[in-house]
């Protein structure tokens, strides 16, 4: 097993308490994602190619592109969180931090909700700060573009939390990519669907107060659950390794 250098050694002291330790982890996760950039900028590249180059290819009148611009960006964010997700235990599980992880007095779950928010702040939340540029890009209006804001904000976190299952399952699989793509879709549809309603309905004037509470209510179920699949899901990925 390798050693663990840098803010994982603390973790490893009885001593440490929960929140000390998930700080530990939390900041080690971003030093790492902010060495390797290229891992921080693909996805934030990969949102805007995606956006920018869709109304190229379909059409560049402004009424289609304002009807059509909430889902192009919710799509476009979706596969921009996907992008990152394989590597969201894969250099841990590599270098053999995960297996000193799993060693930690702390419980497990806690850990993987701190890597998990740690990747969302290095993807998410960016694509949330450049939402409303690209919102300008496919016309739509100022009260449109804060509510796409507010479901990005609320919605990439589900996106994170319910993928670092998926990323869990797949871990050291030959083709886990593919497979953690296949798994995690389908999941995603119900936040897709209900973000881009929300912009949607905003456009047309209508009440946006159903939207968002179900959107929370997402986003609670999954902070209640998926740190606690994610972690059962590493236990049996690194058992059977």
């Amino acid at each position: 097993m390798n050693t663990v250098t840098g803010p994982a050694l603390a973790i490893a002291r009885p001593s440490v308490g929960l929140g000390a330790a998930m700080m530990a982890v939390l900041k080690r996760d971003l030093r790492v994602s902010f060495r390797q950039s290229q891992d921080l900028l693909n996805p934030l590249l990969f949102f805007v190619m995606v956006v920018s180059l869709f109304p190229l290819g379909v059409s560049p009148e402004v009424a289609f592109l304002r009807q059509a611009g909430a889902g192009i960006l919710w799509v476009a964010a979706l596969l921009a969180t996907l992008l990152a997700l394989d590597h969201l235990y894969r250099h841990d599980f590599e270098d053999g931090t995960l297996e000193q992880l799993m060693l930690q007095p702390q419980p497990l779950f806690l850990l993987v909700l701190a890597k998990t928010l740690a990747h969302w702040l290095v993807t998410g939340l960016p694509l949330v700060l450049l939402a409303p540029v690209l919102g300008v890009m496919v016309h739509l209006d100022g009260n449109s573009i804060g509510i796409l804001c507010l479901t990005l904000l609320i919605g990439t976190p589900v996106l994170s939390l319910v993928g670092s299952i998926g990323a869990a399952l797949t871990l050291g699989l030959r083709s886990g990519g593919v497979l953690l793509s296949l798994l995690i879709i389908p999941l995603y549809i119900p936040v897709l669907i209900f973000g881009t309603g929300t912009v949607m309905a905003a456009t047309d004037g209508a009440p946006v107060g159903a939207y968002l509470a179900l959107m929370g209510a997402f986003l609670a179920l999954a902070l209640t659950l998926a740190p606690f699949a994610s972690a059962a899901a590493l236990k049996i990925s690194l058992s059977s390794s």
